[in-house]
């Protein structure tokens, strides 16, 4: 993937993004708030053939989407985006593991791993965005968590064994 940022003054960023696959993606940040999706054709990479503007809201939660926060495909059995030395991982609480019935806080997560839960879906699809210390961990969740990948160890046990 080929990825291009340059500053509007005024306006906002802008983002050019070539996939593998050869599309054309253009992306403005406006300062407002929104978002403009430009996509170009193959043939001519300076004529936009479609455009999708978005509200910081929209924009956020489509974001959700594509990362993968609101649905992962069942094919994958594990998933890392690496941003530096930042790794974003999902986890499935299996049936068995000691931090099940037990609080974030309880478990003292950030404190005792480094990493930072961003979200909570439950076996019923409940989902819980930026959880709190009250939110308890139960059995088939997937626990969405940022950390490096040090942390992500450390964290991993404190799933399985309740402590680190």
């Amino acid at each position: 993937m080929n990825f291009r940022e340059c500053d509007l003054p005024g306006i906002g960023k802008k983002f050019v993004l070539k996939t593998r696959s050869g599309d054309k993606l253009a992306i403005i940040v406006h300062d407002d708030g929104r978002r403009e999706l430009y996509h170009f054709e193959y043939d001519d990479p300076d004529q936009s053939i479609s455009m999708v503007t978005l509200d910081d809201d929209e924009a956020r939660y489509i974001s959700a989407i594509i990362g993968g926060v609101t649905y992962k495909p069942r094919s994958l059995e594990s998933i890392e985006v690496a941003l530096d030395d930042l790794i974003i991982e999902w986890y499935r609480i299996e049936p068995g593991y000691e931090c099940i019935g037990r609080t974030i806080g309880e478990l003292d997560i950030r404190a005792r791993s480094g990493v930072t839960i961003i979200a909570v879906i439950e076996k019923n699809h409940t989902k819980h965005l930026s959880p709190g210390p009250e939110l308890k961990l139960t059995s088939d969740s997937i626990v969405v968590a940022a950390g490096e990948r040090e942390q992500h160890k450390q964290f991993r046990q404190i799933l399985r064994n309740g402590c680190g």
